[in-house]
């Protein structure tokens, strides 16, 4: 309901024709609605932030592969699998040694960095990493450690020539391995059934939920 009072012929001073407009209505200061509005965004967005970390680290997961009687020394290793982007990195330590093998399986490739070499290595993955991973991938969701079975292990050695002359430029690389070889040289590699005479340079021991145990060698090929 509206009132308007008009002016008064007879009396200007009136103070009845002072109002005009909804009885009861009331104006709302334009700072403290732009101010709330302002804090209600800044909420909504903390919380969007918190819910996205949430969410990438739910789909990181740390899973421990214990081989008690391997017959080397005692290897520590363990898997960091990101599920979010398709990686999953192991870490693995020797005689006080720790060298990493990331397996980028969004773009097919392994890369290896040796605790004892300031170089990382490259090859593309084969059907069977790319199993063994998805083993990984799954299992990370319901178990945080894998023992291996003893009498069920396979173990077996996998040559890899190391070719002098394929240096990779590291920034046409994906981020995940630019930051693992981070100002290293990287260089391609190729399968051999064995290095005949030449020398092995160093070896990496690695073990899959598959109960598989592989010692990745490498040496040196001539340009």
């Amino acid at each position: 309901m509206v009132r308007c009072w008009k002016y008064s012929d007879t009396n200007l001073e009136d103070p009845r024709c002072m109002h005009c407009g909804p009885v009861g209505s009331s104006r709302f200061p334009p700072r403290v609605f732009w101010s709330s509005l302002a804090a209600m965004l800044l909420i909504v967005t903390i919380a969007f932030v918190v819910i996205g970390k949430l969410a990438l680290q739910s789909d990181t997961q740390v899973v421990r592969i214990t081989t008690p009687d391997h017959p080397a020394a005692l290897i520590n290793q363990s898997a960091l699998v990101d599920k979010h982007n398709n990686i999953v990195t192991y870490s693995v330590t020797q005689a006080n040694h720790t060298s990493t093998v990331l397996f980028d399986i969004k773009h097919g490739l392994v890369c290896y960095k040796p605790d004892s070499q300031d170089t990382c290595f490259l090859r593309k993955m084969e059907t069977t990493d790319y199993e063994n991973m998805h083993i990984l991938l799954n299992e990370s969701e319901q178990v945080t450690q894998v023992w291996l079975v003893s009498n069920e292990t396979q173990r077996h050695m996998e040559f890899l020539g190391v070719l002098g002359g394929s240096r990779v430029d590291s920034s046409t690389l994906q981020k995940p391995l630019q930051t693992l070889c981070h100002q290293k040289p990287v260089y391609w590699t190729t399968r051999s059934d064995s290095p005949k005479e030449r020398l092995i340079y160093f070896c990496i021991d690695i073990c899959f939920p598959s109960n598989i145990c592989v010692s990745v060698c490498f040496y040196y090929l001539p340009e």
